[in-house]
């Protein structure tokens, strides 16, 4: 028996190769694999799409999403982004232009630098490779996301969960609470710009919720999230999809473990400081449920 977690499109990625009649362009057995398959969980997976993928459909968008890209990579292995890289990646993502700038290929070189020998080269191949696929990235629209979900059943025997994230909407708590060191603040000002490009419109899917979904979410968070409610990344109304494992206040990248904990060792920093306040206790909370639900697929 194989369980499944994905998280953000990586969610989306699971029911693609787990829906009937789906076709990899590779040698791979899909029926095979998906006849072994009796769980799923996606985390904060855009489900109903998200409006922040219109803004990377651009010459100027794909530019900046592939900065943005590196730049997780690079906090990742670091544990922060250079302070005055991510100053200047909130100021190119405010831009209401599209025109391409070479400050952007810049900031990109500067963060690529860093890397060396092989692991630069796999960076490089990495970015290359995915390149072409970068017209996908229209298809993460709430609307397009339609299509998408009427493709794409879920598979009879498999049981599909959720994990929902919700991030503190900027403001003064999130200010302080995001901490006052300038890093902190830096990549504050970043998450707020990254939030409001997340908010989505009333007339975005999904359509009604549940009354089941509406007593999860509003257990949760005290009342049921509205349309402009999200993660930094992704409106936390796309992600409710199936049953609902955990609702929880964290960022899209708090809910992976990759939240503020700078005595670990080594030491850990946010990639963006929402505020949110998830932390180590919530973390294990959230993946104990997963645990649970995965663990009574039978």
């Amino acid at each position: 028996m194989v369980s499944i977690v994905g998280h953000s499109t990586g969610a989306l990625d699971a029911r693609l190769m787990l829906s009937q009649g789906s076709i990899l362009p590779t040698k791979v057995d899909v029926e095979q694999c998906a006849s072994v398959v009796r769980g799923v969980v996606g985390v904060a997976g855009p489900h109903h799409g998200t409006p922040l993928a219109q803004h990377f459909t651009s010459l100027f968008g794909s530019q900046l999403l592939k900065l943005l890209s590196l730049a997780t990579v690079y906090s990742l292995r670091t544990g922060r982004l250079p302070v005055g890289v991510a100053l200047r990646l909130a100021r190119l993502l405010r831009r209401k232009d599209t025109t391409p700038t070479g400050v952007v290929d810049q900031l990109f070189l500067q963060l690529l630098s860093d890397f060396a020998g092989k692991r630069r080269r796999a960076i490089e191949q990495f970015f290359s490779s995915v390149h072409s696929d970068q017209g996908l990235v229209s298809q993460l629209a709430p609307r397009a996301m339609e299509l998408f979900n009427a493709a794409t059943a879920d598979r009879p025997g498999i049981r599909y969960g959720e994990v929902v994230t919700r991030a503190r909407p900027p403001g003064l708590r999130s200010f302080t609470r995001a901490g006052f060191s300038g890093y902190a603040q830096t990549t504050h000002a970043l998450y707020v710009v990254l939030y409001r490009l997340a908010r989505g419109k009333p007339t975005d899917p999904p359509g009604q919720l549940s009354p089941e979904h509406r007593k999860f979410l509003r257990r949760a968070y005290g009342s049921v999230p509205d349309h402009r409610a999200n993660d930094g990344i992704v409106p936390t109304l796309s992600q409710v999809r199936g049953q609902i494992v955990a609702a929880v206040w964290a960022d899209h990248h708090d809910v992976l473990g990759h939240f503020h904990r700078p005595r670990h060792v080594p030491p850990h920093f946010d990639w963006v400081a929402s505020g949110t306040g998830f932390d180590r206790e919530h973390f294990e909370a959230v993946w104990k449920a997963v645990a649970q639900f995965l663990g009574a697929v039978r």
